[in-house]
């Protein structure tokens, strides 16, 4: 689960997809397939999430990495370069931003 505190030190990810409504549960079930079977498994990764809009035309993932470095190995690999390429093609959209927590809120 993620743990979101501003003194953590590694990279957060913050990726938004671009999706119709048609194509959100077919894109959205290849996300979850490559995070179940490759990205959770990767050096470095340490939690992630993925949402869905209500109306079904945004999908945003959240990941913690315990460096940039293995993030973008992770995006490099044989096996992500092939899924982001499928992914993509069903996507209006999508980019990964690398983001630095700045503040925190929460009871």
């Amino acid at each position: 689960m993620p743990d979101i505190r501003t003194e953590f030190d590694g990279q957060t990810v913050i990726t938004t997809f671009e999706v119709t409504p048609g194509s959100a549960q077919d894109v959205l079930e290849m996300l979850t397939a490559a995070w179940d079977q490759v990205i959770r498994r990767q050096p470095g990764f340490i939690a992630g999430a993925v949402h869905l809009n209500d109306a079904q035309t945004r999908i945003a993932t959240y990941s913690q990495w315990r460096d940039r470095k293995d993030y973008q190995a992770m995006l490099r690999s044989d096996e992500m370069r092939r899924r982001n390429r499928e992914i993509h093609a069903m996507c209006k959209s999508f980019e990964p931003v690398m983001y630095e927590v700045q503040a925190v809120f929460g009871d």
